[in-house]
């Protein structure tokens, strides 16, 4: 159930709304708007009356949702989500650019690349510390000195960085630093991962996993909400089919049809998408044409020595050409690439 009431409401209607859905044994949810603010009703809501809401003060509509998604839901508020990390608006106007190598391999690896990327004018430097792998024999990454290596990068080149959080064992270390925290495609039906870090603040990015429906996505992301951090970022990087001459098949469906049914921002990842680094510029393109709020790309300045991923990575230099492209394309969508490379 979703309650409209007016974005001024005052305050003491707000909190009689609210105290009406509590003493039913419901939760609630603000959800603001720039016209409404809607609240949101979970729990046991079948035993709640519509007509009881309506003669509330302030209150202008109560709705039923019919998705079993509720709170990432369209229906719940109709304009797009736009999130504010350090005065960079992701789901807005602006392409988000996010770059950087699949894991840290050293410091100076590390300090190497984000150092290229900044002078490209890139504000997030996504690079994992913690690596869940399909084998227990790959490169688990650095952890702990990982972790460390990115604190420096932060502090010292001023960038925002993503990584990820491999279990809810290493979230406490990751949430201190991370300004937008990653959950991995083998996570995102983990759930008991999904309630802790919807109890954070921190911007959650929530990839798609390898074999899930977009309702499964929306329904991950529907934890996260529920436990009241609205701050979710949607990332499709391609799911597994009976294709084997690509690592995955980027489901670009899927960016128009989450845009239809969920307010919530979301990104590409062509580099896991396609998994052939030379395929990736093209899918990335294709990927802002179709709507994407922002895209995810893995840069190495060795792919061919890296320790994961290599084979996907674009090198600096060709991600520098990517960039020219993309802010050629964004204005065709109505975006706009904020980096500092001249147009060839």
């Amino acid at each position: 159930m979703v309650i409209m009431m007016k974005l001024n409401s005052p305050k003491e209607d707000l909190e009689e709304v609210i105290k009406k859905i509590h003493s039913r044994g419901c939760k609630h949810h603000e959800i603001w708007g720039t016209e409404k603010l809607a609240i949101g009703v979970t729990g046991q809501t079948a035993a709640l009356s519509e007509e009881e809401f309506l003669i509330m003060n302030s209150v202008e509509g109560v709705y039923r949702v019919s998705k079993p998604y509720k709170l990432v839901s369209r229906e719940v508020k109709s304009e797009d989500t736009v999130i504010n990390i350090g005065g960079k608006l992701i789901g807005g106007e602006e392409l988000t650019i996010i770059a950087g190598p699949c894991s840290i391999e050293s410091r100076q690896q590390i300090f190497d690349i984000a150092g290229e990327l900044k002078e490209m004018g890139v504000k997030f430097l996504r690079a994992g510390a913690y690596k869940p792998r399909s084998s227990p024999y790959s490169f688990q990454g650095l952890k702990e000195k990982g972790l460390e290596y990115l604190s420096e990068v932060k502090k010292e080149l001023g960038m925002m960085i993503v990584t990820e959080a491999k279990d809810t064992s290493t979230l406490p270390a990751i949430s201190e630093l991370a300004d937008i925290i990653q959950i991995g495609a083998r996570n995102m039906q983990n759930f008991s991962l999904l309630e802790a870090v919807g109890e954070l603040s921190n911007v959650i990015l929530l990839k798609r996993g390898l074999a899930a429906t977009i309702e499964d996505l929306l329904m991950s992301a529907e934890y996260i909400l529920s436990q009241g951090n609205y701050n979710v970022i949607l990332c499709e990087r391609g799911i597994r089919t009976f294709e084997t001459y690509t690592r995955n098949t980027l489901d670009l469906n899927a960016i128009p049809v989450v845009k239809k049914n969920s307010h919530l921002p979301i990104i590409v990842d062509p580099s896991h998408g396609i998994g052939i680094w030379d395929k990736v510029p093209a899918m990335a393109m294709a990927a802002v044409a179709c709507g994407a709020d922002g895209i995810m790309i893995e840069v190495h300045n060795h792919p061919e020595s890296a320790l994961s991923d290599g084979f996907q990575s674009l090198t600096p230099k060709n991600f520098k050409a990517l960039l020219n492209k993309l802010e050629q394309l964004a204005p065709i969508v109505n975006k706009k690439v904020d980096v500092n490379v001249a147009i060839a």
